[in-house]
């Protein structure tokens, strides 16, 4: 995949937990949910306070059925940015085609979330 060859290419990249989220999008929308969730993780352990990468890596593991590592990661991604959780969850960006953005909240519902 070319995302990965440029994460490979460019090992002194300021940000690259940007590039491996982005990663982490592909996989999930492929249903490779458990790649997903292990770039989601790599993602992480380079910033922890990224909250993005926990919004898909609790969508991943829901969808994989792994309900309680999916419950923390989605608490997680509240916890940090709850703004931003609410306009890219309970809103549909516009770059997302509706079905992708369904994707997501079937992860997210798998995952404990649950709309108010």
């Amino acid at each position: 995949m070319a995302l990965e060859r440029s994460i490979r290419r460019d090992p002194h990249n300021r940000m690259p937990q940007v590039r491996l989220n982005l990663l982490t999008l592909g996989l999930y929308f492929s249903c490779k949910y458990e790649a997903a969730a292990e770039v989601a993780k790599r993602a992480l352990r380079l910033n922890p306070e990224y909250p993005s990468p926990y919004r898909w890596l609790a969508a991943a593991l829901g969808q994989l059925g792994r309900t309680a590592e999916a419950k923390d990661a989605l608490a997680r991604a509240i916890e940090i940015a709850p703004a931003s959780f609410d306009q890219f969850v309970r809103q549909r960006m516009p770059w997302h085609r509706p079905e992708d953005y369904a994707h997501m909240l079937e992860g997210l519902r798998k995952a404990g979330w649950c709309e108010e």
